[in-house]
């Protein structure tokens, strides 16, 4: 199960997807809005996602860590929207035989959404709105660009340790 959603995450729907008679182990990340984000304050987030392209690359991790798990079950949820200090932004969860192996598939999964998902990241705070971790192709020259530009000239994933 993966989805990318506007509505608020729950992490009960994520627990059980994943739930079964042989899981042993459940473990779980829940991605968070927090106030600051490198010395800035936030108050607010905005995320933005290529809807279906994310959920297309969400079933291709599952199948990469199916085959390299097989006996771990995963599910994944990530937010859309407006987001307010506080607000989960993602929900992982990985269930298994044993515990050392939900951890490490639970880990794989975020680890994975956050390098390849199209989902950028929008920023506010006391100094206005700005877009995080946003590369211009065009310039080439490989700096973060955070000057409020729309995020359709993003190279790559937006997210960083923030959730």
């Amino acid at each position: 199960m993966g989805r990318i959603r506007s509505e608020a995450l729950s992490l009960d729907e994520m627990v059980a997807a994943v739930s079964h008679a042989g899981a042993g182990g459940i473990a779980t990340f829940v991605g968070v809005v927090r106030d600051t984000n490198e010395g800035r304050a936030v108050t607010l987030l905005e995320y933005e996602a290529y809807g279906t392209m994310a959920e297309a690359e969400l079933g291709r991790i599952f199948d990469e860590l199916e085959r390299e798990m097989p006996a771990v079950k995963i599910a994944a949820t990530h937010r859309v929207g407006s987001l307010k200090v506080g607000d989960a932004a993602v929900i992982c969860a990985a269930s298994a035989p044993h515990r050392g192996e939900a951890f490490t598939a639970c880990r794989l999964l975020i680890d994975r959404i956050k390098a390849r998902l199209p989902i950028w990241k929008r920023e506010h705070g006391p100094d206005g709105p700005y877009w995080v971790g946003w590369e211009d192709a065009r310039c080439g020259d490989g700096h973060a660009h955070g000057s409020g530009a729309a995020p359709h000239h993003h190279a790559g994933h937006a997210h960083d340790e923030h959730e």
